[in-house]
């Protein structure tokens, strides 16, 4: 059993009109809000928690964040017990398939959602397994004994290029006339260890606060909205969102 304790945070940000961001926190979906919450593994046998960027003109970024992360809600509580670990991995893989199709369809629809897309970065737990998930450049990292990790992959110009500086110009994500998006996926229920503290994040975040800012905000026992509040304080030329937990 495994006791997690939550806390999490979307902003709009000095720049931006609107939050294009929403965190799925375990029970709840958030934007422009805070949240925390503490549940412990014995009680519940599966659970989401992700990140989601939206992009796109007007309010379209905003929709196809909702859409994503309201989707991966409702498909992991329907998911059926007891499936092997590449049974789920290839039911996820399915689910971002159809829900980059739903996201694309809105678009063909309504020419104001026109190829709108989302980032989304995730840990699902399911049949007493850890997985993490990532399509796009929303971040997943983990402090363990004082060390910061990036765990997930940016899908980006840049990081194709191999270069450090971050680029807001993605190569995959969820929509944005993305035919075919792929998605990361690891298992690592081993690696799942006690004091752990795993955090994920959009750009907004990471553009504006280095990682070893993050690292010492973290040690300084700074919550999801702190963190926010730091991106902010820099700038804050993005929406920025948080959601960190620890294990306990």
């Amino acid at each position: 059993m495994s006791k997690i304790i939550l806390t999490a945070a979307s902003r709009i940000g000095c720049v931006r009109l609107n939050n294009e961001d929403m965190v799925l926190a375990y029970d709840k979906l958030i934007r422009s809000d805070v949240y925390s919450t503490e549940f412990d593994t014995e009680t519940v046998d599966r659970f989401a928690i992700a990140v989601a960027d939206g992009m796109g003109g007007h309010n379209a970024g905003e929709v196809a964040s909702s859409d994503a992360l309201n989707n991966l809600k409702f498909y992991i509580s329907d998911l059926p017990r007891g499936l092997a670990s590449g049974e789920f991995m290839d039911a996820m893989h399915d689910w971002l398939q159809s829900v980059n199709q739903i996201i694309t369809s809105k678009g063909h629809t309504d020419p104001s959602l026109l190829e709108m897309g989302t980032t989304l970065v995730g840990i699902v737990y399911y049949n007493k397994k850890y997985y993490w998930l990532n399509c796009g450049d929303s971040r997943l990292y983990r402090l363990r004994n004082g060390e910061l990790t990036q765990l997930s992959n940016d899908h980006s110009l840049s990081n194709a290029r191999g270069e450090k500086k971050h680029s807001n110009i993605i190569t995959n994500c969820i929509g944005a006339g993305i035919r075919m998006p792929y998605m990361d996926m690891f298992e690592f229920t081993e690696e799942f260890l006690t004091g752990d503290i795993y955090m994920l994040c959009t750009d907004g975040l990471n553009d504006m606060v280095s990682d070893e800012r993050i690292k010492q905000l973290i040690c300084d026992h700074s919550n999801a909205n702190m963190l926010c509040e730091a991106a902010i304080e820099a700038g804050g030329y993005d929406n920025v969102s948080v959601c960190m937990f620890t294990v306990d």
